[in-house]
């Protein structure tokens, strides 16, 4: 039930099961954070243990913390932790590299496999599409460009990979991963799928689903870091049938036997590549340990009930929604269309209400459910009713555009 007074919102709180994951968080006084999809807060044991790893393990330690800290064992520890995740097994999930990197070196791979066009919808975020546009000037491979419409019944046989993410970064409708699969399957597809802005907030159940690859990033809602590295799924017996473009070191099947020639690891670790960053490795693992015991699904229905409630506080605003309703399903965040929201954004950011916008008329929010509460979002709803009544947003100091909205 949608509460409809702050007294119902806090009465919410009270009761959340997932209010005490605040505590876990450093977040500064007085902000009400509306952007973990794009960059999650730090966890104070993600600060810690940079702390560590610094002055202990790296000062202390130096080159024995390969082994005697487990550095060497990191992107297989952290991809574990991940799996559970995304619903696959542990060994099918290793943290390597960059959402970009990852895309290219697995369409590369199923490329090079199964040679066809590569594809991805217009709409779909940018990086992805840039990378495939590489991919296709370098192999020669035929680009073809989904209409952002364009349901699983434009798959064909000509199409050898299609990347496409699970939660569409701009309005988080949610792709039905096993209805995509199926339609791949009848046509020989392979996808690959993002899940950056899902993993962490949606239940996905990928093997259930019968994804057999994909990639995503540690920064959002994993919390991983400003630039956490990024992972890649490969179900266990298709990975190991690809070949990595990028074939590195750490990607061999014994890195320290340091062979003259390229023998590719068992599975989904042949797509590491080089030497893994151990800080931002060591904050990123740690923050996943704050999902030892959450259960993913009751995640995902708060973040829904997040939105939900925002939706209905902004309704009177007659702001136009480019999102799903309550009615279905959403990722963890909402976007709402207004000629100046670049500005609006801005505003609330000077209140402590931090959102973020998108061109070019869209503001974005996010709610992260670890650590945002009812109490929250009902008070950021008002604060935009605010600035939107008073049109503080009109000030010429929100104006000035910034590199990074």
């Amino acid at each position: 039930m949608t509460p409809v007074s702050r007294e119902e919102a806090s009465a919410l709180d009270h009761k959340d099961p997932l209010a005490h994951y605040k505590t876990q968080f450093d977040l500064p006084d007085g902000v009400i954070y509306l952007d973990g999809n794009s960059l999650g807060p730090p966890p104070k044991a993600a600060l810690a243990r940079l702390q560590s790893v610094g002055e202990t393990e790296w000062r202390g330690g130096l080159i024995t913390s390969w082994n005697d800290a487990g550095w060497i064992d990191l992107p297989k520890a952290c991809g574990a932790k991940i799996a559970r995740l995304i619903g696959a097994s542990e060994d099918e999930v290793i943290v390597a590299d960059s959402v970009s990197v990852n895309i290219f070196k697995l369409a590369a791979a199923l490329c090079a496999k199964a040679p066809g066009a590569i594809a991805y919808h217009t709409d779909e975020f940018p990086t992805d599409g840039y990378i495939l546009q590489g991919l296709s000037s370098l192999t020669g491979a035929p680009l073809i460009r989904l209409a952002a419409d364009a349901g699983h019944g434009a798959l064909h046989s000509d199409i050898s990979v299609l990347v496409k993410s699970v939660v569409h970064y701009k309005t988080a409708a949610v792709a039905d991963i096993a209805a995509w699969e199926t339609a791949a399957a009848e046509a020989n597809v392979a996808i690959v799928w993002d899940l950056s802005h899902a993993t962490g907030v949606l239940d996905m159940g990928m093997h259930a689903a019968g994804a057999r690859y994909g990639v995503g990033c540690g920064y959002k809602y994993l919390n991983g870091g400003p630039g956490a590295p990024a992972f890649i799924y490969g179900e266990r017996q298709a990975a190991t049938t690809l070949n990595q473009p990028l074939s590195g070191w750490m990607g061999h099947a014994a890195p320290f036997d340091f062979a003259p020639d390229y023998a590719p690891a068992a599975g989904v670790e042949r797509f590491a590549c080089g030497t893994p960053p151990i800080l931002s490795l060591s904050a990123l693992d740690a923050a996943l340990d704050i999902f030892a015991d959450l259960d993913i699904a009751a995640v995902e229905a708060k973040a829904k009930m997040l939105g939900d409630l925002f939706l209905a506080r902004i309704a009177p605003l007659g702001l136009e929604s480019i999102s799903p309703p309550p009615s279905e399903r959403r990722g963890g965040h909402v976007s709402v269309r207004f000629e100046h929201g670049y500005e609006v954004v801005q505003a609330l950011i000077a209140h402590g209400v931090i959102g973020d916008f998108r061109q070019p008329d869209l503001m974005r929010f996010g709610f992260s459910p670890l650590f945002l509460g009812y109490g929250d979002v009902w008070d950021a709803a008002s604060m935009l009713a605010s600035i939107l009544e008073t049109e503080e947003w009109r000030a010429a100091k929100y104006s000035a555009r910034r590199k990074v909205t």
